[in-house]
């Protein structure tokens, strides 16, 4: 409730938004934010969906690199769309489990990067609608940054304003 508080006041300070509040610790307060950024993740892929269809996008890629969708069993290529729906549903059972290990956070990061990796090379008007309106790309990024969850090789959406 408070982040989200803190969303309706201050959604482009990023910085704001990032601070820990001094009585809770800083997995808690990554927990929260992983929460929060798949709530808003979902409100996403259904703007994408219009376009990022099955037909349309009918391998998860970004730029040339396919990945492979973890929701099948075991991993196999899965439409954009559809990894985009599994990882989210990934991320919300993870969340609902309660397990708040660095690790889990590690996994979940490199997983949810993809959707915006995927959107930003494929279907970049999306992308920047959704970044201009939400900021959502630039506060996960850097989420991510201060809670060291993702190698800077793993990166590949070009430094925005908002993500420095």
């Amino acid at each position: 409730l408070y982040l989200q508080t803190l969303l309706r006041a201050k959604r482009f300070d990023i910085d704001v938004l990032l601070e820990q509040p001094e009585q809770m610790d800083g997995l808690t307060w990554l927990y929260e934010h992983m929460r929060q950024i798949c709530i808003e993740l979902g409100h996403y892929v259904s703007v994408v969906h219009e376009e990022c269809t099955e037909k349309q996008c009918p391998v998860m890629r970004a730029q040339e690199t396919t990945y492979y969708c973890a929701g099948h069993g075991s991993p196999r290529p899965c439409s954009a769309i559809g990894y985009a729906v599994h990882t989210l549903d990934y991320a919300v059972k993870q969340l609902s489990q309660g397990d708040t290990s660095l690790k889990h956070f590690q996994s979940m990061v490199r997983r949810l990067y993809r959707i915006f990796a995927h959107v930003y090379y494929h279907h970049r008007q999306v992308f920047e609608t959704q970044e201009t309106a939400t900021y959502l790309y630039a506060r996960f990024v850097r989420l991510a940054r201060k809670y060291e969850l993702a190698p800077e090789s793993q990166i590949i959406i070009p430094e925005l304003p908002t993500t420095v």
